[in-house]
Order: C-alpha cells, then structure tokens, then sequence
C-alpha cells in the first residue's frame, strides 16, 4: 500500500481521486472539513505564511498508521503549503515522494507568488540534498494545454483526476514488470522529476513541466495486447525511433513495453534531473 498525502485544498481534492484504486490510504489535511476525523485533518488558517511555520499541527498520532512509502500532494501557490516541511518532518523516517503542482504564476501577485516561489525552490533544495525521495513537478498550465481541450464546468476537478491517474500509472511501472525493454535506475542526485504524456504512434511528447538540463529519460508505452502480439515490426519501430532522440553523455535514454486491456495505446515519459528548477524567466520579468 502506498499513502496519499494531501496538504491543503487543492491537494486534497487530487488525493481525494486515488479513493478509486484499492492500493492507496489517502490522508487529506485542509481548512475545508468541519472537523478532523480518521485520516482528514482540519487545518487552521492564518493570515501571514509565518504563522503557519509557526503552528505546525501534532500529527503524531493521525499518521500513526501511515505506510512506509508516501507521496506527497502540495498546490505552489496555497497558503497551507507553509505547513509542508512540519509537516513532512513529522514522517521523515518514510520514503516520500513530493507531487508538487505548480500554478500558472503569469497571474499570482502579492503574497501567494512570494509562497510559490518560497515553496518551489526549498522543496527541491530537500529533495536534492535526500531529505526526500524526488519531487515531481507539474504544471496547471502545462497540463491543460497538454489536455487540449478542458472544460471550464469542473475545471479543477479534470485536472485533478487528469494528475491522479498519471501518477497512478507511474506507480504501476514501478511494481509491474515490463513485456520488454529496461528503464535505467535515476542518478542518486538526480531526483528532480517532471513527466510528459506521451504518443506512442510517433513518440511525441507533452510535457507537463519543461526541465531544464534533463539527465535520463525514461519512455513508458502502453500497448494493447493484440499489437503486442500480431506487430511484429512494433519493437523495432519505436527503438529506432528513440534512438533519433537527443542524447550525450549526459543525457540518456531508457524505455519500457507494458501492456494495456485499453483498446487505445498511450505513454507517459519520466524526466530526471538534477538541476534546481527556476522560475520561468518571463514570468519573473512581466511580474518584477
């Protein structure tokens, strides 16, 4: 089992998505319950981000049955995202994986753009050092345009559950063997993470957060059975087609065949790096 951890509003409504799949406890902290009950937490709200760091909640007792290895939900721009490195402290002996959703900032001002900066830059610094396992980087905007066409009725709730089934699949990778292929092991420093939604008819990417200086790429296929069976070219196809790919010394290049009951074939790609992630340079002009 893995546990969903959910730091805020907006976090809470992605982690509130796994309660599909039968393979997650999911923990949801937020100032939106009435009261905190089994695995909801209700967070107080402040008006300045240091009260937050200053009143970082006793969880002791409510994660006390969390599993060993968790993925952690937090939303950039979110005034609770102050509670995150109390938080996280509290469950430092488990291996966490921080999914951090980064808002279109092109709109923040004031102090939510101070939060997100504040939060964007030292969650990488820990996770770099390996106070934690990665932190994967996903971007709102990156994602709707990946998505093309997203509804404004339930926006958000698209999105979410959009976030939850490609982290769902990624957890998937990592326990199911593949039908071929190896994906190569990240560098120990190397756990900056972004992921790309991937079209396995001509391996192209969408990325859901541009990385700069990308160190490995893994490339996820998902194939349904009967072309995994009948295609006797497809393995072939999709190596010379990754070998086109931009690699060098320091860049390299993995990939894995899994099959899917779906009737359509999809991917997912996994960027690593370890790099710390700025800010998007116009943004920072346009705002500074």
């Amino acid at each position: 089992m893995i546990s969903i951890v959910g730091i805020g509003n907006g976090a809470s409504a992605i982690a509130d998505k796994f309660a599909q799949f039968p393979q997650y406890n999911i923990y949801t902290l937020n100032d939106k319950v009435e009261r905190s009950a089994g695995k909801l937490r209700k967070l107080k709200r402040f008006e300045n981000p240091e009260q937050y760091e200053e009143n970082v909640p006793d969880l002791t007792k409510y994660f006390s049955k969390i599993d060993d290895q968790v993925q952690v939900f937090v939303m950039g721009s979110s005034y609770s995202s102050n509670y995150t490195l109390g938080i996280l402290n509290q469950i430092k002996n488990k291996k966490i994986d921080v999914f951090y959703i980064k808002p279109d900032t092109t709109l923040l001002t004031g102090i939510p753009l101070l939060i997100e900066r504040m939060v964007f830059g030292v969650l990488q610094e820990y996770a770099r050092s390996g106070l934690f396992n990665s932190i994967t980087v996903i971007s709102n905007k990156s994602l709707e345009e990946a998505l093309e066409r997203v509804p404004v009725k339930k926006f958000y709730d698209h999105l979410n559950a959009s976030i939850a089934s490609t982290v769902h699949y990624l957890n998937y990778f990592d326990y199911n063997e593949p039908e071929i292929g190896i994906v190569a092991s990240p560098l120990e420093n190397a756990r900056i993470r972004s992921v790309a939604i991937l079209d396995p008819r001509n391996i192209e990417e969408k990325w859901l957060f541009e990385l700069d200086s990308p160190r490995q790429l893994c490339y996820y296929f998902c194939i349904n059975k009967e072309k995994l069976e009948t295609d006797g070219g497809l393995h072939k196809k999709i190596v010379d087609r990754l070998k086109k790919k931009p690699r060098n010394a320091f860049r390299n290049i993995s990939y894995a065949i899994y099959e899917t009951e779906h009737g359509k074939d999809f991917g997912f790609v996994v960027a690593h790096t370890n790099a710390i992630q700025q800010q998007n340079t116009l943004d920072m002009i346009e705002q500074g």
